[in-house]
């Protein structure tokens, strides 16, 4: 069987309840005040009538399911809805005519026609088609919505995963743009730190490959990089870079988005004045209310180096594509400070973390 010829649930119950109704009421139409008192109308009528409403069932339902078949589309509905009122009309005006006169003809169990019950069977039938007509409407319709509500969150859910995947791509050539700035810079005032620079980046970048295909890590993760990541900054930078942690050990399994300190740390060398006698101070601590904050002292630099901004940005981002507030930049004369909210994994819609992380370390 087809499946737009398949009746659904709905329209199987909508048939086992009325149809009994139907068909008593029915009989009691054909043979009046017989039908409690000779037992062949009960006998041989009943099952008769209750066979053609079946028939006369299944026709409503398959011309239905066709009309949807053919004629899906919401601007369709109108057209529809019209040619099917019609089809309803014209099936239930035959199925009840043709029974009324293939009793008559034959005169089954002596019935004789008489036009006002016909009349009185056919307004009857109509209004109940009708009635179970729009219950079956309404049925089809709550599952369009449904399923065009389920198919619009599944497309929702891939654009925000591509989106999350490009801000993740955008990542590494921007680490490493920098990082290659930085080394050929040592390759020509001082070899062997150049040599020990190299070295470092490869660790780094290994943990950046293992890493960032995970769109959320632990804030244990995270930190532990960063603490690699401040050795490459210190074989560049020696003592004119400092870098304090402080985390609250009960935050350690909440999530961040992946390399978001490193992007931090990052911006903040790359635009402040570094020296031994006025180094560079990055704080990262945690605090009441799932709260990280990165704080670096304000030290511009007079010259502004060239500035893809995608730092902050990637990170903002990355906030609002998981639906988590809370991100927030606060600067004064003397201080630029980060907050990012630590996310309890159990807070992250799971189909998102399922499709943007795997477990970490």
């Amino acid at each position: 069987m087809k499946s737009w010829a398949r009746p659904s649930k709905v329209e199987w119950l909508s048939f086992f309840l009325m149809m009994p109704f139907l068909s008593i009421l029915l009989n009691n139409l054909l043979f009046k005040g017989r039908m409690f008192t000779d037992v062949d109308v009960w006998i041989y009528s009943v099952p008769l009538v209750f066979l053609q409403g079946f028939i006369s069932w299944y026709l409503h339902i398959a011309v239905m399911h066709w009309l949807r078949y053919k004629l899906p589309l919401i601007r369709q509905t109108r057209l529809r809805l019209s040619i099917l009122a019609v089809a309803h009309l014209f099936l239930t005006c035959l199925t009840f005519t043709t029974l009324f006169l293939v009793y008559d003809v034959t005169h089954f169990l002596g019935y004789v026609l008489e036009p006002e019950q016909l009349q009185a069977s056919l307004l009857l039938a109509i209004a109940l088609t009708m009635v179970a007509t729009t219950l079956w409407e309404a049925d089809y319709t709550f599952k369009q919505l449904k399923d065009r509500k389920a198919e619009k969150e599944k497309l929702s859910q891939l654009t925000l995963q591509q989106e999350f995947d490009t801000l993740k791509s955008q990542v590494n050539p921007h680490f490493l743009f920098n990082c290659f700035n930085t080394l050929s810079s040592l390759i020509s005032e001082d070899r062997k730190q150049a040599e020990v620079f190299l070295n470092e980046l490869s660790k780094v970048y290994r943990y950046l490959l293992r890493n960032n295909e995970d769109g959320l890590s632990t804030l244990e993760t995270e930190i532990r990089f960063i603490k690699s990541y401040y050795k490459l900054l210190q074989t560049r930078h020696g003592s004119a870079v400092q870098v304090r942690v402080e985390i609250d050990s009960k935050y350690e399994q909440y999530l961040v988005p992946t390399l978001t300190l490193q992007l931090l740390i990052e911006n903040a060398v790359k635009h402040n004045v570094l020296s031994k006698s006025k180094p560079l101070v990055i704080d990262i601590f945690t605090t009441a209310g799932n709260k990280l904050v990165v704080n670096n002292n304000l030290q511009r630099r007079t010259i502004n180096r060239f500035s893809s901004k995608i730092g902050l940005t990637n990170i903002k981002q990355k906030y609002e594509l998981i639906g988590q507030g809370g991100f927030h930049i606060l600067e004064d004369e003397k201080n630029f400070c980060v907050v990012l909210p630590l996310i309890w994994s159990k807070a992250v819609d799971k189909n998102f973390i399922n499709q943007t992380t795997t477990a970490t370390n």
